[in-house]
């Protein structure tokens, strides 16, 4: 029986979390400290989005930030090997280096809502939710090579979601770029004026949960799969898959609401 995972009693230090309307909100909260990701942020996050993958009444995850920088990357202080006290009471599921993968295999909508700059390791947020929005004007960057250090784990998602040669000249010079850029790149679905931003994630938000979870869950479950195969191998593989969706019961609801010409009803 796999482990059932609880918010009760817990305490977050590092994020802010939300349930409402089948929306679990996660909200960066070191402002002080550019939202730099320590090691109480990233086992507060895995927590979190392991707590969302479980609980099928979560239908959208929305990750955003207090302050005016989204995420400053890693926190450099944990490269010390100092040991930080900390308040969190959240178990460790995880190190940074699994958000990315939490995310990709999260099987549900991912939203970032990007109200400030955001640089380095935050990539491994961006680059693998679903969407990603952001306030126009902020900037986008991965300096490590002018730190003498290159971003390895960030090219995993960068180089899936940007065209090859514009994802490395962004990581061999680290040079910012702007919200129209990361759109025309496909860093970002899109840019929005910043006192519009939240009202527009709410309401994307709102529309992803609104269609049907199952069907999908199982989607963006095939799609991750799909995306290590050849073309002729991920064909037959998602025609397993359709046959699969088409005898659930989100399919089953959704084809009797529209014969019947109603709204359909999700459980």
């Amino acid at each position: 029986m796999s482990e059932k995972l609880s918010l009760e009693g817990l305490i977050f230090e590092a994020v802010v979390l939300e349930v409402k309307d089948h929306v679990l909100s996660i909200r960066l909260n070191r402002p002080e400290r550019k939202n730099a990701i320590n090691a109480a942020m990233a086992a507060e996050i895995i927590y979190a989005l392991d707590y969302a993958k479980q609980e099928r009444d979560i239908r959208v995850v929305v990750l955003a930030a207090n302050g005016d920088t989204f995420c400053a990357g890693g926190d450099l202080s944990m490269m010390s090997g100092k040991a930080v006290e900390t308040t969190s009471t959240v178990p460790v599921r995880g190190g940074s280096d699994d958000i990315a993968l939490r995310f990709r295999h999260l099987n549900k909508p991912s939203i970032a809502c990007v109200q400030g700059n955001l640089f380095a390791g935050a990539l491994l947020f961006l680059c693998n939710v679903t969407h990603a929005i952001a306030a126009e004007g902020v900037k986008f960057s991965a300096p490590e090579i002018k730190r003498g250090i290159w971003p390895f784990m960030v090219m995993g998602g960068l180089f899936r979601v940007m065209p090859q040669r514009a994802a490395l000249d962004f990581v061999m010079r680290g040079n910012s770029i702007s919200t129209a850029k990361a759109e025309k790149w496909g860093l970002i679905n899109e840019a929005v004026p910043a006192d519009e931003l939240e009202h527009h994630v709410k309401s994307l938000a709102t529309e992803l949960a609104s269609l049907a979870p199952g069907s999908m869950s199982m989607g963006l479950a095939a799609y991750v799969q799909q995306d290590a195969m050849d073309f002729d191998n991920a064909l037959p593989f998602l025609r397993t898959q359709l046959d699969a969706c088409l005898t659930s019961e989100d399919a089953k609801e959704g084809i009797t609401a529209f014969l019947e010409k109603r709204e359909p009803k999700w459980d």
